[in-house]
């Protein structure tokens, strides 16, 4: 019977109202708890109520229990054992809600949302008062989720790694500091992408890089093909020497915001045409002729911007490599940046945090969210990964 037949049944005439129906299912669920609860007794002691058997363990009464659901407080009867062993999974010791108004706690926060908001929309919304110390326990559970993901085993090889970092203020001894949260997202061989990992930082250093590289590495990583990063401080010379055969990519966009800094107002829009110009061309060849232009109209009113299109040049247009289809995803850090735009959204509600573990485990909830949609291989895959197995086929094969 669906909902529609349910509600033009004759099953619905026997409640005088509202009131009664909700009771009626307050009880149902109640009971179907209760019920729950007998069966895994039964699987725990091996057998079920009133039979024989030679376990030295056995029933011992009922207790009672005050829980909170999403269908409101329950006062229920929890079975005991003798040695005090039982602990159910439904309801576990020391725990006074069930799993669903936990999910839907932990899903709240991931969007955002603060203690005090959620306590609020929880009492609205089921009418139940949960306090915001409780929340705090529920989400802090998050932690020990952060640890398995951020130790879990790699795939040996990722055809692109894209790295970038996001800054957020956090409290520490009595102040409000910077510090930032660096992700890394891997391309698999099916297409697929793949958050590697966060790592929080105040200072981008070679010897930072050396770590989470490392760390990924111990995790079985073994080779990336290539690597698109924002010429992080270090990042590229720490690549060099724990991948020493990656290719590796400096983000063109962040390296036109970068050099635009330094051009006036008024010489922003042509100096951009002049740019578009290098990284527009079909050829590595015509991007240095155009860069030469560039210099040549520029250099006298800014040098320092040109100096650092000629400082980082391999990197910056090692993109062009590659097949047209290759070049649309590594001459950017887009992919990452998108991730990034998601995780503000989530967390654009904290002005500060008041701990490190605090913006991990909202980063964390945030990425968990918007990694939900991750479930197919990137635009024309098929075409991307013959061009890689025909680029990469030796180092290919090794995975």
């Amino acid at each position: 019977m669906d909902k529609k037949d349910l509600l033009n049944s004759d099953f619905l005439k026997q409640f005088k109202n509202g009131d009664e129906l909700n009771e009626f299912i307050h009880e149902l669920q109640k009971r179907g708890i209760e019920q729950l609860l007998k069966g895994e007794m039964d699987a725990h002691l091996g057998y079920p109520r009133y039979e024989q058997s030679d376990n030295p363990n056995s029933r011992n009464g009922l207790a009672t229990k005050t829980i909170k659901t999403s269908n409101g407080n329950h006062e229920i009867k929890v079975p005991s054992d003798r040695d005090s062993s039982f602990n159910p999974m439904l309801v576990r010791k020391r725990q006074n809600m069930v799993d669903g108004i936990e999910n839907v706690i932990i899903s709240m926060y991931a969007k955002g949302m603060s203690n005090s908001d959620i306590e609020e929309q929880i009492r609205e919304l089921y009418d139940i008062e949960v306090s915001i110390s409780t929340i705090s326990r529920i989400t802090d559970r998050i932690t020990a989720d952060i640890i398995a993901w951020q130790n879990r085993a790699l795939e040996p090889i990722y055809l692109i790694v894209w790295m970038d970092g996001i800054v957020f203020k956090v409290r520490e001894n009595s102040k409000v500091i910077n510090k930032t949260v660096y992700i890394a997202i891997g391309l698999r061989k099916d297409g697929r992408k793949e958050v590697l990992g966060l790592w929080l930082g105040k200072n981008e250093t070679s010897a930072f890089w050396m770590t989470v590289l490392t760390d990924m590495k111990a995790r079985g990583f073994r080779d990336i093909l290539i690597t698109v990063t924002d010429n992080l401080n270090g990042f590229t010379d720490t690549i060099a020497t724990v991948f020493p055969s990656s290719t590796k990519q400096i983000c063109v966009v962040h390296q036109i915001r970068n050099a635009s800094r330094y051009v006036v107002w008024k010489d922003k829009k042509a100096f951009a045409a002049d740019m578009k110009e290098i990284y527009t061309a079909p050829t590595k060849d015509a991007a240095e002729a155009a860069l030469d232009v560039l210099e040549e109209r520029w250099n006298s009113k800014y040098s320092y911007a040109i100096k650092s299109w000629r400082k980082n040049w391999n990197e910056l247009t090692a993109f062009f490599d590659f097949p047209l289809e290759i070049r649309k995803i590594i001459y950017t850090t887009n992919i990452i940046e998108n991730l990034n735009g998601k995780i503000r959204k989530h967390t654009k509600s904290k002005g500060s945090f008041p701990t490190d573990e605090a913006v991990m485990k909202s980063v964390f909830l945030a990425v968990n969210e918007v990694t939900k949609k991750w479930t197919m291989p990137i635009r024309d895959w098929g075409m991307i990964l013959n061009q890689f197995l025909i680029i990469f086929d030796e180092r290919l094969e090794l995975y």
